[in-house]
């Protein structure tokens, strides 16, 4: 990176270091944390539009399913639920690869025509009811088993961090099969196409109580290692004498210490996505990508296969934002669906790529901080600082409507960062080569 880069990502810094030192450093360490998690989306996007010119719309979609992932891993095993449905659940779920590998083969063996979309029809639909059969009772009796507290299949109960690459393949797959129907579109309908799909996924998740209790949401998931509970921090001696020694309250000690452990953790997972990042995008497959990219009528000519091409690259970023869902909800220590927004999982992103720079790995990064810090800051600030400019109004209702509306003001300032960057300096604060 050249000067102009380091005094950005510096000045970054000194935004984290300002909000420690006139907020607290708690608020400071966890809105990083956001920051670097974003920073990671960002790559994600950055490689399916900055690299092969991908507009898609679905990251909310990867996200939700990384998410899902940590709950099917980590999460509580419910013996007596998977006892009453999950062998027949199984069963559906092999009659449907089986249904879908006998349509295949029959649309592949059958010539066009009449007959083919008859057999076709006829095929689908029997097999759609057959299928019901099997998983509606299945279904039925898993939801049955103590509803209020279970009612789902449960997890396997493995550590976390196991449940991060699985977030990235259920990511990677839901990519794979999204990208065989529709990246044949063109860029406007790819974007309806992913936006459509991902909220299909979040309607899966919250009306499927037996997957993973829908909106009755999953708690109590394990944290990653290395990372403690703050109540066992404070529980030890050790730590409670030590953190004294150092100034600190136990409590507020303990809850800077498990900050900066995730911190480690997230922190070192993104130097790793930045160095085979950088490796891909400036090796010979990152600069076929990139001519794929700029001129498809002439990579084709060269003998390119533009669509396993832009396939492939799909997959890998797909992978990146499902991995970063699963961070996400190891952190959280919960599934909510409800909480995967298309405004917060994909335009807020989406913003970070076009501010940081699509098409550079690290101005996706910066990207990724910067509005990190600007989304959440403005949300904790902004209360406090519309007192301050209201503080010669007279007390009343107007008053406190501006206090109480003042977090939403993240959305004004996001618009206002995005059209200043788009205006002087079009290609991103730190632009492709």
């Amino acid at each position: 990176m050249n000067n102009r880069n380091l005094l950005m990502f510096a000045g970054v810094a000194l935004l984290f270091v300002a909000t420690g030192v006139f907020q607290s450093w708690n608020l400071s360490l966890q809105i990083l944390i956001i920051g670097v998690l974003s920073a990671i989306m960002a790559l994600g996007v950055n490689m399916q539009w900055g690299y092969a010119g991908l507009f898609s719309t679905g990251i909310m979609g990867s996200v939700a399913l990384g998410g899902l992932a940590v709950v099917l891993v980590s999460g509580q095993p419910v013996p007596e639920g998977w006892a009453a449905g999950g062998p027949r659940l199984l069963a559906a779920l092999a009659f449907g690869v089986a249904l879908i590998a006998a349509a295949v083969y029959l649309y592949n063996r059958m010539a066009a025509g009449t007959a083919r979309r008859a057999a076709m029809i006829l095929l689908l639909g029997a097999g759609f009811f057959a299928y019901r059969a099997i998983l509606d009772p299945a279904v039925t009796a898993i939801e049955a088993f103590d509803p209020a507290t279970a009612g789902n299949i449960g997890g396997l109960g493995l550590p976390s961090i196991l449940a991060w690459p699985v977030g990235a393949l259920f990511a990677a797959a839901a990519a794979w099969a999204i990208g065989k129907v529709a990246l044949g579109l063109r860029s406007d309908y790819l974007a309806i196409a992913t936006l459509g799909i991902a909220e299909i996924i979040l309607a899966v998740m919250k009306n499927e109580d037996w997957l993973a209790r829908g909106v009755k949401n999953i708690i109590d998931l394990p944290r990653p290692w290395p990372v403690p509970y703050e109540v066992d921090l404070q529980a030890d001696p050790a730590f409670v004498a030590q953190a004294a020694n150092w100034g600190f309250e136990s409590v507020e000690a303990s809850t800077i210490l498990v900050k900066l452990l995730y911190l480690l953790v997230f922190g070192a997972v993104l130097l790793v996505l930045i160095y085979f990042s950088e490796r891909a995008l400036n090796s010979p497959w990152g600069r076929m990508m990139r001519a794929i990219r700029d001129n498809e009528v002439s990579s084709a000519a060269m003998g390119k296969n533009i669509k396993s091409r832009h396939l492939q690259v799909f997959i890998i970023g797909s992978a990146v934002v499902g991995l970063a869902g699963a961070m996400l909800t190891s952190m959280e220590g919960q599934l909510t669906p409800s909480n995967y927004t298309p405004l917060r999982f994909t335009f807020l992103i989406w913003v970070m790529v076009i501010v940081g720079g699509s098409g550079n790995n690290w101005g996706a990064v910066l990207g990724g901080l910067l509005l990190g810090w600007l989304w959440l800051i403005v949300e904790n600030a902004g209360p406090v600082a519309m007192g301050y400019i209201t503080m010669p109004l007279p007390d009343g209702a107007l008053k406190a409507h501006l206090i109480e509306a003042a977090p939403h003001l993240r959305l004004i300032t996001l618009g206002l960062v995005l059209l200043l960057v788009l205006r002087f300096s079009p290609k991103g604060l730190i632009p492709e080569k």
